[in-house]
């Protein structure tokens, strides 16, 4: 909800409002801030209806687009994925949040590619920036980002292994368990079902 202008984050930041303003024109095409005439622009913030609409079509798309991926996905292609995961999981584990963000998106969208549908891709990778920063503060905090990152193992094993309902599953389970997250800023997953059910 704050609003912000090019010059002061430039200031800030110690470079020049022109690459700050372009940089904000990408991050409102992504509906991460909006733009507001002659005053900089808006920090989004979502409701609660947003964030559930935003889960459900995430919960649409995603599951089984990764459940096409498990009979399709080369083998050639598990060092790649594996090296992302491993990436993610450091980044977890120094609680680096902009590099964690970074390697969750490549690892979910190299993933995704072996659909062979570059839309869906690019929609899912969409849909996935938009709402992963709403939760991952938390995790980071309560020192379970690490937990959340190893979940990309399991993925990379249910997909080598041809499992798609089992890929299904995995990611169908994050994703609800993640809307908890957003909404309440805590997870309210019983501890049985935690070890099996964090957010990714």
């Amino acid at each position: 909800g704050a609003v912000v202008s090019a010059p002061m984050l430039g200031q800030s930041l110690g470079v020049s409002a022109t690459p700050v303003r372009e940089a904000m024109m990408d991050l409102s095409r992504e509906g991460l801030v909006e733009t507001i005439k002659n005053k900089g622009f808006r920090i989004t913030s979502m409701s609660e209806k947003e964030l559930d609409d935003l889960a459900q079509i995430r919960l649409m798309l995603e599951p089984p687009a990764m459940r096409m991926v498990a009979g399709n996905l080369p083998a050639s292609a598990i060092p790649e994925l594996t090296r992302l995961a491993d990436a993610c999981l450091r980044a977890a584990e120094r609680e680096d949040l902009e590099e964690y963000l970074r390697d969750d998106r490549e690892f979910h969208a190299y993933a995704l590619s072996f659909t062979g549908n570059p839309q869906l891709v690019d929609l899912a990778t969409a849909l996935r920036t938009r709402t992963r920063l709403y939760g991952i503060g938390f995790l980071a905090r309560e020192g379970r980002l690490a937990d959340s990152a190893r979940e990309h193992h399991l993925l990379i094993a249910r997909l080598a292994a041809g499992d798609g309902a089992g890929v299904e599953q995995v990611l169908r389970d994050h994703i609800s368990h993640a809307r908890t997250i957003w909404a309440t800023g805590e997870d309210s997953t019983p501890a049985s079902e935690q070890d099996r059910t964090t957010a990714t």
